[in-house]
């Protein structure tokens, strides 16, 4: 199924390339890259994002296959708009130890099992239980925002070892977690030097 891609995302991509030069990443990490920075106008995120190609390409190839994607709150679902995600923090309930969204992704992986897709943008207790499960990720996208917990847990994901886009800093949100995702859906198989505005 093609995308058709509004000019005025055109004309941001052609301005993001004017002020920063991409073209010595690999595919699928300028993919990300670029539409994290096209999601917050925020060209930091060029040296601010980790990342490996590698586990991106297996990350993109299970995504194609149809693996589930969990999203750890809705605003990062609505940020998914070709995809059908699982989010279960309205069936979740905070206890003593236990957040609220931290709940929600233990339902959300009796839900799923292993293999799935993780986009973490929100809560980063979210993203510290996660670490906690036996869930053998396809991918984890854990870009948590906040002064409390966010720059930890990212550094927590990359310390685990599992295939992940994480950042360095305190920033993150659920626009740049669903940009990442929707990189990684929106690049086709069958060209992967395409430009973004060329990928369906």
């Amino acid at each position: 199924m093609n995308r058709v891609v509004h000019p005025i995302e055109q004309e941001s991509y052609r301005r993001l390339r004017a002020r920063l030069d991409t073209s010595h990443f690999p595919p699928l990490t300028r993919a990300v890259v670029e539409r994290v920075i096209h999601s917050a106008a925020d060209l930091e995120y060029a040296s601010d994002l980790v990342m490996d190609e590698g586990e991106l390409e297996k990350a993109h190839a299970a995504l194609h296959a149809g693996a589930p994607v969990v999203v750890d709150v809705e605003m990062v679902a609505a940020g998914i708009t070709r995809r059908e995600t699982v989010c279960r923090l309205r069936d979740a309930v905070a206890g003593p130890e236990l957040t609220r969204s931290a709940h929600a992704v233990r339902l959300a992986y009796e839900q799923v099992g292993p293999g799935a897709l993780w986009v973490i943008g929100n809560a980063p207790t979210a993203l510290e239980e996660l670490l906690t499960l036996d869930a053998s990720p396809a991918l984890v996208i854990g870009l948590p925002v906040g002064f409390v917990g966010a720059a930890e847990s990212k550094a927590a994901l990359r310390e685990s070892g599992l295939p992940a886009v994480s950042n360095v800093s305190e920033k993150g949100g659920s626009a740049v977690a669903a940009a990442a995702l929707n990189a990684l859906l929106y690049h086709r198989t069958s060209h992967p030097d395409a430009h973004p505005e060329e990928k369906s």
